[in-house]
């Protein structure tokens, strides 16, 4: 309440408490104590004085960089060379498989040409790297029976036909060529357990890939021994990565024509 008096202004706030009230069936009660508050506020003076008020912005929050959601793709190439000389290994990322094409047929020892691919990104300082890749008869990556092709991304070294690891760089006509990674490994298949009959099912392709940014002390390489040797391939903390696989590639017999 606002009140003008001669060369007096007051302002007066009354506040009373409210109280809970328990109503039962022959009466009602309340466990409350009811008061009243007269807070009452006097200026004098003849005066009126203008208040200038200035309100400020807040600033800006600071800009935070943080990697987003990584997407990856595995493909296998199916490029063929057609002229006499050339590059197996080139040509055969010239075209891939499409999903339809799935799943694949293959003989043993047949050369599977794997690409691994950053989706989505378009920064040049980036790198993807690779950390272990590995074979299944089945679509899930955690089944049984399981074999390495790369171990941090080095060839797993207990395989007698070693996977070879294929250089990207400018020369491959990519626009980004450190968001892809290649390799090259000959088509097997299972043994049976217990036994030594070839196991007859599929096969797929699975990698666990993330982002590396180069630094001085990292160029975000595998660090590979040409030599079989302990310790060969040195443990690598890698950061948070993402499974990508391949579609089924089958077995079928050699060609007779």
């Amino acid at each position: 309440m606002l009140q003008d008096e001669p060369g007096t202004l007051t302002y007066e706030n009354r506040m009373t408490s409210s109280y809970e009230v328990a109503v039962g069936p022959y009466g009602a009660i309340t466990r409350d104590t009811y008061y009243e508050l007269l807070v009452q506020c006097k200026y004098i003076g003849t005066t009126v004085a203008a208040l200038v008020v200035e309100v400020s912005k807040v600033p800006a929050p600071i800009p935070v960089a943080a990697p987003g959601p990584l997407r990856v793709e595995l493909r296998l190439g199916n490029g063929v060379c057609n002229t006499k000389g050339c590059n197996e290994e080139l040509v055969a990322y010239n075209s891939f498989y499409q999903d339809a094409e799935y799943p694949i047929l293959k003989v043993l020892r047949d050369p599977v040409y794997v690409e691994v691919r950053m989706l989505e990104r378009t920064d040049p300082n980036l790198v993807l790297t690779l950390g272990r890749c590995w074979v299944t008869s089945d679509p899930n990556p955690y089944s049984l029976p399981q074999w390495d092709l790369l171990i941090n991304g080095c060839p797993y070294r207990d395989d007698r036909y070693l996977t070879r690891l294929i250089p990207v760089d400018s020369s491959s006509g990519l626009t980004y060529p450190s968001h892809y990674r290649r390799f090259v490994f000959k088509m097997f298949t299972f043994v049976a357990t217990g036994g030594q009959t070839p196991s007859k099912k599929g096969m797929y392709i699975h990698c666990d890939a993330a982002v590396c940014q180069p630094s001085l002390t990292n160029n975000c390489e595998p660090r590979c021994s040409r030599k079989k040797i302990a310790g060969s391939v040195q443990k690598i903390v890698r950061p948070e990565t993402t499974m990508v696989s391949s579609g089924g590639i089958s077995i079928t017999s050699p060609s007779t024509e």
